[in-house]
């Protein structure tokens, strides 16, 4: 047995290993659900998934980027690398490789640098959120447990009374989780045992919940005739997001509505009903702007203005609509640019500096993409597809090449951390980054990946992304999908 921080009998093991490749991929459907053990079939065929791959903003985008000041040819069937790549099973090495005239690739040497370090195991359930602070890794999973890590090695734990753990951030000495059952939990760390953490509270709070009460204009209509408080969510928690500058977490719900609460007291400020389905993502990013993305299809910007005496968040702008379900949403604090990843296996990516105008696409998955992350000048996608495409974003173009693949994973990567590599934080030429990537496989997997591209002419992915696409007419694929 356990006891309630989760410290009990559990045994958890960091697995130093090579990464491996699966060509099984689960159904679409199956990911959605919200039983994980549909995650464990292996007889998808090729064309099952490729249906979901139909985009209005990317039809029309170019799948790989040529720059014409350069010799080197755009990719595609023509290209004579295809047949002769090594590959390829039927690849014969040319006896021509043994002349002491041809200059040996570094191909190996350069991408032995992006890998993976470790994996993170304890057999608690399926991995759905991480939060990466200091020396410390929260995971959440479907146990209800959040286990904290320290040097890869399992460190604590906490445990709630119910509802599967679907996000954390950490605010200071605070621990934010959202869950299943709809509600927000705080924690603390001990000032005198670190490795004990401390419930303090949820959102709403009792008090503010209580007031609310005694006035029937809080109560919302939603279902079978049902009343719910206004400042409570009645469903799913899918996303939070600080915005510690303002001293705000935002918080998106399966029940359509965004909620901005006050970190100091845990005030509920606004409760907007923000799509006409499920948000999936939450995230504060510049100028006051809020980004959300829903199963509805779109991705909103709302930002916060002053109204009258006080302050409240109003929609500027729609940078999405289609009929794929966004699933996630990062923004990128140093580049300014805000990317979105979806059911049909893309991601879209938007510019500040181009007044939020819909910039280019990637394309490196053939399954949902389930999260995005960006910092420095790189971009993670994670998908069901079982892989991570590390995208590297030029400076001067803004044009994005895929710098690696990230392979290892049993099953759908479902969230990233990403922090700056702590034995490498001097080496601004060659910045290093750790990743932790969490997947339904019940396990953590730890990367290292360097922002320097290796000196190859191609790219390692399928594709290399262009500027720019225009947005065409929707394809009816999956739409009112709520990400498990």
């Amino acid at each position: 047995m356990r006891d309630e921080r989760g410290g009990g009998a559990g045994v958890a093991t960091v697995v130093v290993e090579q990464p491996e490749t699966s060509l099984h991929r689960p159904k679409l459907g199956a990911l959605l659900r919200s039983d994980p053990s549909n995650f464990s079939s292996n007889n998808l065929e090729e064309n099952e998934y490729t249906s979901y791959r139909n985009s209005n903003a990317s039809a029309s985008s170019p799948r790989y980027y040529y720059n014409s000041s350069s010799n080197t040819p755009p990719s595609g069937e023509a290209s004579p690398y295809n047949t002769m790549s090594p590959w390829d099973p039927s690849y014969q090495p040319s006896p021509y490789t043994k002349s002491p005239w041809i200059i040996p690739s570094s191909f190996d040497d350069s991408f032995n640098r992006n890998g993976l370090i470790g994996s993170l195991i304890r057999e608690e359930g399926h991995i759905y959120s991480l939060a990466s602070y200091g020396d410390l890794l929260y995971t959440g999973s479907d146990s209800k447990n959040i286990r904290v890590w320290k040097n890869l090695k399992d460190f604590s734990g906490f445990k709630s009374t119910s509802g599967l753990v679907k996000a954390i951030v950490i605010s200071g000495e605070k621990i934010f989780t959202g869950h299943q059952d709809g509600r927000i939990r705080v924690w603390k760390v001990s000032s005198k045992n670190p490795s004990k953490h401390k419930k303090i509270g949820s959102l709403p709070n009792f008090k503010d919940s209580v007031q609310s009460s005694i006035n029937p204009k809080n109560y919302v209509h939603v279902r079978r005739n049902r009343n719910v408080l206004r400042i409570r969510h009645f469903d799913a928690i899918s996303s939070l997001s600080l915005n510690e500058e303002q001293g705000l977490l935002y918080s998106g719900s399966w029940d359509k509505t965004l909620k901005v609460w006050r970190i100091s007291d845990s005030k509920c400020l606004e409760s907007i009903n923000a799509h006409d389905d499920a948000i999936n993502a939450v995230v504060a990013g510049f100028e006051s702007m809020v980004f959300t993305g829903s199963a509805d299809g779109t991705v909103k910007v709302w930002r916060r203005e002053l109204h009258g005496r006080s302050t409240k968040h109003f929609l500027i702008q729609t940078l999405l609509k289609q009929e794929n379900a966004v699933t996630s949403i990062a923004v990128n604090q140093s580049t300014d640019v805000i990317y979105c990843g979806s059911s049909d296996g893309l991601v879209n990516y938007w510019e500040r500096e181009k007044h939020l105008s819909h910039c280019g696409v990637l394309r490196g998955h053939k399954m949902a993409v389930l999260c995005v992350a960006a910092a420095g000048n790189l971009v993670f996608s994670g998908s069901a597809d079982k892989k991570i495409c590390v995208w590297r974003r030029e400076v001067e173009s803004g044009a994005h090449a895929c710098l690696s693949v990230l392979t290892g994973h049993t099953g759908p990567v479902k969230c990233l951390a990403i922090e700056e590599d702590r034995d490498h934080q001097n080496d601004k030429e060659d910045q290093r980054w750790v990743v932790y990537s969490g997947s339904l496989d019940k396990s953590v997997k730890v990367w290292r990946v360097y922002e320097q591209p290796p000196d190859l002419r191609y790219s390692p992915c399928d594709a290399v992304v262009g500027r720019r696409s225009r947005f065409n007419s929707p394809s009816l694929t999956n739409r009112s999908l709520k990400v498990n």
